[in-house]
């Protein structure tokens, strides 16, 4: 599980992302990402992927990409 967040009080912006590799009933595996603004529900996306391998690795990218864009570990 990756937990990222992006807090700048100047612009009013706290969120977080949250990204697992998990299987779901179907026995695929799936990458689960959980967004939004903290202290809100926030919206959940779920991709099938291929393999675990493959899950990981788009979790990483996905990591990657909003390291970028400001978020860090939480």
């Amino acid at each position: 599980m990756i937990v990222l967040h992006r807090i700048d009080p100047r612009r009013n912006m706290a969120r977080f992302y949250v990204l697992s590799v998990e299987r779901n009933l179907l026995g695929e595996w799936s990458l689960v990402r959980n967004y939004g603004r903290i202290g809100r529900r926030g919206v959940f996306r779920l991709d099938i992927c291929a393999s675990r391998a493959d899950a990981c690795a788009a979790a990483r990218r996905l990591a990657q990409r909003k390291a970028l864009k400001g978020y860090v570990p939480a």
